[in-house]
């Protein structure tokens, strides 16, 4: 029996994440609770636990239908207590989820709490890692609350894991994040190919995520940047793009 990770859209443009092992599920940062019900109806999955990488109401606020709907969902959060309530963890810490073991790495940046679960299980076709909105598909997430230097560090911890380690971020902003990645390095072809194939795709309904760790690092501005001052200089610049 496999792991299967489904994508859930919610609102505008995020995605909520749903990873199966059988008629077992847990879903990631579930902003809204309908759309999660649907699929869990759909799957005919019953929903054993949430994960949440940060506070922010697009992430959470469709746990505690989703506890009402199932009482004995775990809910596991950031370094702060959420909603449901959940149970804190930070970095260093592992969790097991539907028999994966997850790693837990403490991002801050984008808000002082957020947290990223990944899992190099080799029973896996690919390390599969859950950033919320710490490391987007061509970008990052704006400084709401922490500053560059913690954002610097944080996008480093991802330094570690392989290429093919697939990112399932929180939002579709691919096509907006390259336009801006092509204004920084115009000489980069990788990001030039990589527009025009997220432009297609999006012109199609079709999603840009999941991601690699390797495209990341081929066309992502702000992996890419080699000091804090270049990723400061970049995240003001994009937030003014």
């Amino acid at each position: 029996m496999t792991w299967e990770i489904a994508r859930i859209a919610a609102f505008n443009d995020n995605y909520i994440w749903a990873l199966s092992h059988g008629s077992d599920a847990w879903v990631v940062d579930p902003g809204a609770a309908d759309p999660v019900l649907a699929w869990l109806a759909e799957s005919g999955c019953q929903l054993q636990g949430i994960l949440l990488t940060h506070w922010h109401r697009d992430h959470q606020g469709g746990v505690q239908a989703l506890v009402d709907a199932f009482p004995d969902c775990a809910v596991i959060g950031s370094a702060k207590q959420l909603a449901g309530p959940s149970t804190p963890v930070t970095e260093g810490t592992s969790i097991s989820v539907l028999g994966l073991t997850f790693h837990v790495h403490a991002t801050p940046g984008h808000t002082l709490d957020h947290v990223c679960y990944v899992c190099t299980d080799p029973r896996l076709p690919a390390p599969i890692a859950f950033t919320g909105d710490t490391l987007f598909a061509g970008g990052c997430g704006r400084l709401f609350e922490g500053d560059a230097t913690q954002l610097f560090s944080s996008l480093s911890r991802f330094a570690i894991y392989p290429d093919t380690t697939e990112v399932y971020c929180a939002h579709e902003y691919t096509v907006s994040n390259l336009r801006f990645a092509a204004a920084c390095e115009p000489e980069n072809r990788h990001i030039t190919q990589r527009l025009e194939d997220a432009e297609k795709l999006t012109a199609n309904g079709q999603a840009t995520v999941p991601s690699t760790l390797g495209l990341e690092r081929q066309t992502n501005p702000f992996l890419r940047a080699q000091t804090v001052a270049e990723l400061a200089h970049r995240r003001t610049w994009k937030d003014q793009f």
